[in-house]
């Protein structure tokens, strides 16, 4: 019986912790002059009136082969993000950027994770190993925690978004592509495509 109590009280609270009414956002991307449709951030810049709690768990960011993973990163403004050597060689992680402070965090081993947390909105820091100048990779700090990032063949899905008319926005590093007024319904899904050059 005492079981059977626990179970209902678990569901229960994870029925109040998911939005009474929320819908998805989902299409896919084209771009036009580079090897593939990914890496490109599609995001709800702002919610007039709403502000987010930042997650407690640290967002990653892997160093591996010689290269940033993911490549792209977005994240809610308040975010750490947690950045792991995976390789036998040592690495570090620096941005030249002044809305990160121009931050370096030194050199470390394989197996060692050094963090840093982005506090402001609207910045996209590039991120460079000064033992390694071909490595590159981007933070794209957040007002909202309403973003995707698209798969190589271009697709993308932002869930649970609070239902509303917003504008959706889309971040490459080389293109550009117009920014799309949506209406997220209560329940269901949206699909908005985006054609992004240079």
């Amino acid at each position: 019986m005492n079981r059977i109590k626990i179970v209902v009280s678990i569901s229960l609270l994870f029925l109040l912790s998911q939005p009474l009414f929320a819908g998805d956002i989902k299409g896919k991307v084209k771009a036009k002059g580079v090897k593939h449709s990914g890496d490109a951030v599609v995001y709800i810049e702002k919610i007039d009136g709403k502000t987010f709690d930042v997650p407690k768990d640290h967002a990653k960011m892997d160093q591996k082969n010689l290269t940033f993973i993911p490549h792209v990163l977005p994240v809610l403004a308040g975010t750490t993000v947690d950045y792991l050597n995976s390789d036998e060689v040592l690495h570090n992680v620096f941005s030249p950027e002044t809305c990160v402070d121009k931050f370096n965090l030194g050199t470390w081993p394989k197996g060692q994770i050094r963090s840093y947390t982005f506090k402001k909105s609207g910045c996209i820091p590039v991120m460079l190993c000064n033992v390694h100048p071909e490595m590159e990779a981007y933070v794209i700090v957040l007002e909202t925690p309403y973003h995707g990032v698209t798969a190589k063949d271009g697709t993308y899905e932002i869930k649970d978004v609070l239902p509303g008319k917003y504008e959706l926005k889309i971040w490459h590093e080389k293109l550009k592509g117009a920014s799309v007024v949506v209406e997220v319904p209560e329940h269901g899904e949206v699909v908005v495509n985006f054609d992004i050059k240079r």
